[in-house]
């Protein structure tokens, strides 16, 4: 996967100018991996290791960066490791459910600004912690050209207890304050959402179409705060960013066609709405209503599989003004966001 990201428009940090500015282009690697074993006709259990949830934005540094008082860089990662046991009760429904354990890493830069002095500081957070939740999952199938299936996954709540919180490039006025706390600690907690899914498949010859519905909770990501533990009054202190984001529903159509039996074709598209209100949008996650168009082939030989898939996000341009006062900062942005991704996809499976 790789993304870009492009701003014009106001900060607290461009003295009323409209000024551009880029996020570099980054390229991400998302591994997965999947086995699972039918011990009878009735029932099977599996385990699944992938990433629900990542971030990763990293602004331009020279000249420095408008953002660079709210952020210059944040890398969130989550693996996820979820057994899963599935049972079927009848020749129309099975079901499932599991455990999920997640450990997830943080990295968080951002550099205050004084309008007197300038470049406060550094800080760089660097954190990790795990969590738990839990999966359920039903497949219905009423004909045999038609399947329903619905899942829930429950909400992580991640906590980054103790971080290191290195304070570096230290401006000399405040270096005396500063500098017996130059290596820090500082916790926060991560509210990843929960998620359910419906799904309805149809089935005509070698042709078969879905329709799918996500439902994303993002109402629990209310707020991203960090507790400092030593803090110094008036220069580090804990920070409350509130979020109040809004739950959302995503609606997918894709559709296989199987040209032989070991080659299918696929294409699909994805609209998303993005959660997060105009009112709290900042530069770690400048999100914006999503159009997803995406086009894949899978191939079967002997027992070995192979799948291919190339998606290209389009996200829509959003327009935000909110400037606004968090703690010792002066944040947010008045501008126009726009930005695009490209995601390749490439999945290898065998049947024993």
């Amino acid at each position: 996967m790789w993304t870009a990201k492009a701003f014009s428009g106001i900060t607290p940090l461009t003295g009323g100018l409209s000024l551009p500015e880029t996020q570099k282009d980054l390229i991400f690697l998302i591994p997965n991996a999947y086995f699972t074993h039918k011990v009878s006709p009735k029932f099977a259990y599996g385990v699944g290791i992938f990433s629900p949830f990542g971030l990763g934005q990293t602004y331009q540094e020279s000249p420095p960066s408008i953002f660079r008082n709210q952020i210059t860089k944040i890398d969130l990662i989550t693996i996820v490791v979820n057994p899963t046991v599935a049972y079927k009760v009848n020749e129309y429904l099975s079901i499932g459910g599991g455990i999920d354990f997640m450990y997830g890493k943080a990295k968080l830069e951002k550099i205050p600004v004084s309008p007197v002095i300038g470049n406060v500081y550094q800080a760089n957070l660097d954190g990790d912690g795990t969590a738990w939740a839990f999966n359920l999952g039903a497949l219905i199938t009423p004909t045999n050209n038609i399947k329903i299936g619905l899942s829930y996954r429950s909400p992580f709540k991640l906590k980054l207890h103790e971080g290191d919180l290195d304070i570096i490039n230290i401006n000399p006025a405040v270096a005396g304050a500063l500098g017996p706390v130059a290596s820090n600690k500082a916790s926060t907690v991560v509210n990843m959402p929960a998620t359910a899914a419906l799904g309805v498949s149809y089935t005509v010859n070698r042709l078969t179409l879905e329709v799918d519905a996500d439902f994303t909770w993002w109402e629990s990501y209310r707020s991203l705060d960090i507790d400092v533990k030593n803090e110094v009054p008036g220069l580090l202190v804990d920070t409350v960013s509130p979020k109040n984001w809004n739950d959302t529903i995503a609606f997918y159509i894709g559709g296989e066609y199987r040209v032989t039996d070991p080659l299918s074709l696929r294409a699909g598209f994805r609209y998303d709405p993005t959660p997060v209100p105009p009112s709290t949008m900042g530069p770690e996650l400048p999100d914006a209503i999503k159009l997803y168009y995406s086009v894949g082939a899978g191939y079967k030989y002997n027992n070995w599989k192979f799948d291919f898939a190339y998606m290209y996000v389009d996200k829509r341009d959003r327009t935000v003004s909110n400037i606004r006062t968090e703690g010792l900062n002066t944040v947010g942005s008045s501008g126009k966001w726009s930005g695009s991704a490209h995601l390749v996809a490439f999945d290898i499976g065998y049947k024993f």
